[in-house]
């Protein structure tokens, strides 16, 4: 593999049901009309490597899916979007991750989360290793999702040195509660790269202004790129040399359909920038772009075009 991204981690297949009224129970013996439902690829290795790849950004994946129809759904989506998928290992016995999303009408969404072990929560550091060269010809890798991974998780202090000394920066995302504190500051000081959302990093650092949370970060060691993802009022980033960039919200250009993967394609702009050379305010434009235009379209990346869209709705 030589791409210009590597993602590693989330690899599942989403189950997008639309639309479920999530502030009424359930119950029993109902039943509830929805849209019918297109299986598509999700997590953070499909997300962002799909919405890398049309935004211009050579993207792999390395990660795991299980021996079952659902890893041919995945197989066949990254192809088809250009995305190298050759590292994308077979687990024997643990299946690929399938999830169901509800999603109301305003495109709030909660998950369906299996529980078992599935085939991406096998990835340690040694699977991670076994292709460590590669790495060399790369410029970023994405880890993700941290709180997700419980296997890899306590031996990134370790492994993302390594990664580094190949000439490859880091970047780790994060989900639902960020993931743990104590681990995650053992790997700060080797991230290039890290915009954990408002929830997440008020979670991790149990504070509740958004500079107070990069303060956190930065004091625990990290050297690159911080900040904190603001949902609908923006983001926040901080660069290497301490200056602060705010960055309003942009309206999204359609109505609000999903906004699951809002957080991946943000990330997956920013790094668009950055992979171009563009400085970090000018990225995050692009980024904050890229979140709004997922948040029309079903699924974690189908709102993402081309760069020249997202280019149209922002002044840079």
């Amino acid at each position: 593999m030589k791409a210009d991204v590597i993602l590693c981690g989330s690899c599942v297949v989403d189950l997008p049901c639309l639309t479920v009224p999530l502030n009424q129970a359930i119950g029993a013996d109902r039943t509830i009309a929805i849209e019918p439902i297109t299986p598509l690829c999700g997590g953070i290795t499909c997300n962002v490597g799909i919405a890398l790849q049309r935004l211009g950004v050579s993207a792999g994946v390395l990660s795991c899916v299980g021996a079952d129809q659902w890893a041919e759904v995945i197989r066949r989506k990254l192809s088809g979007e250009g995305v190298d998928s050759s590292w994308l290992h077979e687990h024997p016995t643990d299946p690929t991750t399938v999830v169901t999303v509800l999603i109301d009408k305003a495109g709030n969404r909660s998950f369906l989360v299996p529980d078992v072990r599935t085939a991406t929560k096998s990835i340690d550091a040694a699977f991670v290793e076994q292709h460590l060269d590669a790495f060399h010809h790369t410029k970023y890798t994405i880890f993700g999702y941290f709180g997700r991974m419980p296997k890899l998780e306590p031996e990134l202090s370790q492994l993302l040195p390594k990664i580094r000394a190949k000439g490859c920066k880091v970047v780790i995302d994060t989900a639902e509660t960020g993931g743990d504190w104590l681990i995650l500051q053992e790997i700060l000081p080797y991230l290039d790269v890290f915009v954990p959302s408002r929830v997440e990093a008020a979670s991790l650092t149990n504070r509740q202004d958004p500079r107070d949370m990069v303060r956190a970060f930065r004091d625990a060691g990290a050297p690159g790129v911080l900040g904190v993802k603001l949902g609908e009022k923006g983001a926040l980033l901080q660069d290497a040399d301490g200056s602060w960039i705010d960055l309003p919200a942009v309206e999204p250009p359609g109505p609000v359909i999903d906004t699951t993967g809002a957080g991946d394609c943000f990330v997956a702009g920013l790094l668009a920038g950055l992979h171009r050379g563009w400085d970090l305010e000018r990225s995050g434009c692009l980024a904050t772009a890229a979140g709004a235009f997922a948040v029309t379209a079903r699924g974690g990346c189908s709102g993402i075009s081309s760069i020249e869209a997202l280019l149209r709705i922002v002044s840079m």
